[in-house]
């Protein structure tokens, strides 16, 4: 009896491994087919496409796997993005599909993401302040700076994205309010800058010379507990 449960937890094990594998090279075929012309070859947006908004470098990435699958299947634009340039792909291909080309660009270009973020939150020195507190603190750093681009209600229209339009420098806040970003993620986000997590340009800044890990913290949470999900 115990021979043949070996053998059933052996046949299991070959199972997994060989769909995972499938799912793998399913998740690789489509990237090519599709995701390669603006992402490159090596998630790094090393292409020669011309766009307004270049595209994220996957290899570098905050968002998870399971974040990835819902931008790949409603778009940049739905979570956020002020520019169409993330397209909704839940009209090209089947959920298994978009679940491959997530696991696949997770597993190939940003293997470490999980252990980059746990690190970074780890290292964090965030003080044990009430909620409130925090609230308060985070309000006040958001109105003083964050709503400049991303404005007073979070949805990323200020006087100065419109100046930067007129300018022709284009700048493209994202709309907090839709934001898929945890609170972590929102923290790490606001302290190393959008550039550090794959963004091409520096247009949203770090903040860590300015400001202490607590007010960080105190920001992410004020944008998480007040902004997201607002109308």
């Amino acid at each position: 009896m115990k021979k043949s449960h070996a053998i059933i937890s052996v046949l299991l094990l070959v199972s997994v491994n060989t769909y995972a594998s499938d799912a793998l090279a399913e998740g690789k075929r489509l990237y090519n087919e599709t995701c390669i012309s603006c992402h490159g070859a090596t998630g790094a947006t090393d292409t020669d496409i011309k766009l307004i908004v270049k595209p994220r470098k996957l290899k570098e990435s905050i968002l998870s796997a399971a974040q990835m699958v819902k931008i790949i299947s409603e778009g940049g634009h739905t979570y956020g993005a002020h520019s169409d340039i993330m397209p909704a792909f839940k009209y090209v291909y089947d959920k298994a599909q978009i679940k491959s080309i997530a696991e696949y660009v997770s597993q190939t270009f940003n293997s470490q993401r999980n252990a980059r973020v746990k690190k970074h939150l780890s290292e964090a020195n965030v003080q044990k302040i009430d909620a409130q507190k925090m609230y308060k603190i985070g309000k006040k750093i958001f109105k003083r700076n964050c709503s400049l681009c991303h404005g007073l209600k979070g949805d990323g229209k200020s006087i100065y994205v419109e100046q930067s339009k007129a300018n022709k420098e284009f700048l493209y806040p994202y709309d907090l309010r839709k934001t898929i970003l945890s609170e972590d993620q929102i923290f790490l986000m606001v302290k190393f800058g959008a550039h550090y997590w794959g963004a091409d340009k520096e247009d949203m800044p770090s903040w860590k010379k300015k400001y202490n890990d607590t007010k960080l913290r105190s920001v992410a949470h004020f944008v998480k507990t007040k902004i997201v999900g607002t109308d």
